[in-house]
């Protein structure tokens, strides 16, 4: 029988069930038309080409291919081989001869994919009604815009048709209309999925993004696609890591009070401040800080060179064919004719500045916690003005990929007029991992149904708590704690967090002499006459571990640790001559308990 939900863990429960994926795709074919919405897709593969894409498939292992049977769609400014690629531009559309590096990592992955959805044109807008097919319809609220530019992709996904979607995300692409539809928006890091076969809007900050009900089924896609390819110049190696169970004390920023811009809506702002309650309630306080700065970062989204180069990206089409443009797309993208290469040097020179000032931020916090939109824009109003909903639509999403950040859109609790309310967390890129581990509990304490399905959330997949091929766990005692000043150093060689825990009762705890910032020192001792100390466990990459321990100063140094668990992994202990006369902090059990009656 199929799944009422495309979860990934649904379907693949059904599939080793004996479900078939024929039926499935028959599935997925009925509940497109039972949508009655047009303006979804602009194209679906036939039956008898999903039905062979689906007989195909080889024996069930979703171990060799971990997304075996799923249903994806591909917004259409990404190419699938055999399929005319419009942009939202027929004029413009022209057949794929192969698929994208993504759609084509997929599909070895065992995903099959149904067709091309609708969106603003060229990826132009976040309001997602820029286009000359029909309009997708906001799951939600006919009324309420379904937010763009990938439209089409989102109210796939959040009507239950497919069980996630590919968009694009240059400015906010992938996260409103994930906001707008109560999804999963996941806005990778710069890079880490290739976009060769994918038409650009601004080459130097697209990414591939991805739309699904659940944080675990976006991160299973996301690990599909990651990895450079050596046909697009802009992919880079990021260690995108695996998500696990959310570390404890970070330190996450949020708007302080003249940063917080709802235009009014106080539906809105109420909804927003239920999410830092479930934050709180998660064992997080939230911190406020001022972004100005990263509102001025959004502000030259729109000057010279970055209109610039969208104009760039359709020259030879626009130039001769103007006309072919949807009126607000070409009126948009014909205003980078105003500006001169100079104004687009000295907006590249000014974003540098700004991301020299940002750069701070990220020694005091290690994630920023938004609201995913400030407030929902009608259709009504959209009309009344074309532009105005749509800027204010950017205002948290619009720096993110000017200043290298990944983002991750996770549900919130709805507004009081039953309208979704999304909230967006945001880290240095290579922190895709760590995004996903927070958003996950966040998105399950928030308790809302999987998009427009009312169907009820999945239980929280159980995150790996151990190092993976290639990866070396290090125990951590001391300020490269999570929360703590040097766990940036971790984080910086491709670190990742996998679990707590403490050591054998075999070990002293000392307050090493010097600082300020004060340091431990760790000394094993006779097995059983110590104490158990509070310690981290995190992966590295193995390059990363080098890297990480070259630059460990004496009298620390690197050696295996016994751990309660069993465990024996590598971390850091102290020469014994240097505790001589230091501080026996062994009865703090801990270096975060001791810190904490230095600052009481």
């Amino acid at each position: 029988m199929v799944p009422a939900s495309f979860d990934i863990a649904a379907l693949h429960e059904a599939y080793r069930a004996g479900l078939k994926p024929a039926a499935v795709v028959a599935e997925v074919l009925d509940r497109i038309a039972m949508s009655d919405d047009p303006g979804i897709f602009i194209a679906v593969l036939d039956q008898a080409a999903l039905l062979a894409r689906a007989t195909a498939l080889p024996t069930f292992d979703p171990v060799a291919m971990p997304l075996w049977g799923i249903p994806f769609a591909i917004k259409d400014n990404i190419d699938l081989a055999g399929i005319k690629t419009t942009c939202a531009c027929p004029d413009f559309g022209a057949v794929a001869v192969e698929s994208a590096s993504a759609v084509e990592r997929l599909i070895a992955a065992g995903a099959i994919p149904i067709g091309k959805t609708n969106l603003d044109q060229f990826a132009t807008g976040l309001v997602g009604v820029r286009t000359p097919y029909p309009v997708p319809r906001n799951s939600f609220d006919a009324t309420i815009v379904p937010g763009g530019s990938s439209s089409g992709s989102a109210v796939a996904v959040a009507r239950g048709i497919v069980s996630f979607a590919l968009g694009t995300d240059t400015a906010g692409s992938g996260r409103v209309p994930a906001g707008l539809n109560n999804l999963v928006g996941l806005k990778p890091s710069l890079g880490a999925i290739p976009v060769h076969g994918v038409v650009p809007a601004c080459k130097s900050l697209d990414c591939v993004s991805i739309f699904a009900v659940t944080v675990a089924d976006a991160y299973a896609a996301y690990m599909v696609m990651a990895g450079p390819d050596l046909r697009d110049p802009w992919s880079r190696p990021v260690a995108i890591g695996r998500p696990v169970a959310a570390p404890k004390g970070l330190r996450i920023g949020v708007p302080d009070q003249k940063s917080r811009q709802f235009f009014g809506d106080t539906l809105a702002e109420e909804a927003f401040d239920m999410a830092l309650a479930d934050l709180r309630g998660l064992g997080y306080e939230p911190s406020p800080v001022d972004l100005s700065p990263f509102f001025e970062v959004a502000a030259l989204l729109y000057g010279g060179a970055f209109v610039a180069e969208r104009y760039q990206a359709i020259r030879a089409f626009i130039e001769t064919q103007p006309q072919a443009l949807h009126p607000v797309t070409r009126a948009i993208t014909l205003g980078a004719t105003k500006f001169s290469a100079a104004d687009a040097f000295g907006g590249l020179y000014r974003l540098q500045e700004l991301a020299a000032a940002t750069a701070p931020f990220w020694r005091r916090i290690d994630l920023l916690v938004v609201p995913t939109l400030p407030t929902p824009p009608t259709l009504a109003e959209l009309n009344a003005d074309p532009i105005g909903p749509n800027s204010r639509l950017g205002v948290y999403t619009n720096f993110v990929n000017l200043l290298n950040l990944c983002a991750l859109s996770v549900p919130g609790r709805f507004r009081a007029d039953g309208f979704p309310a999304g909230v967006t967390l945001i880290a240095p890129a290579g922190q895709d991992a760590l995004l996903a581990s927070l958003g996950a509990p966040l998105h399950a304490a928030a308790g809302t149904p999987l998009g427009a399905t009312g169907l009820p959330q999945p239980p929280l997949p159980v995150w790996p708590d151990r190092a993976l091929p290639g990866e070396i766990e290090i125990v951590v005692v001391g300020a490269h704690l999570s929360g703590l000043a040097l766990n940036h150093e971790l984080t910086a060689a491709g670190g990742r967090f996998l679990r707590t825990g403490e050591t054998r009762p075999d070990y002293r705890l000392y307050a090493l002499p010097g600082g300020p910032p004060r340091r431990p020192g760790l000394i094993g001792i006779a097995a059983g006459e110590g104490h158990a100390i509070a310690v981290e466990v995190w992966a590295l990459p193995a390059a990363g571990f080098g890297r990480f321990v070259a630059a460990i100063p004496a009298p620390l140094g690197i050696g295996t640790l016994r751990l309660a668990d069993g465990t024996s992994p590598k971390g850091f202990l102290c020469e014994a001559e240097a505790v001589k006369g230091a501080q026996d902090i062994s009865a703090f059990g801990g270096w975060r308990a001791f810190i904490q009656t230095l600052a009481a």
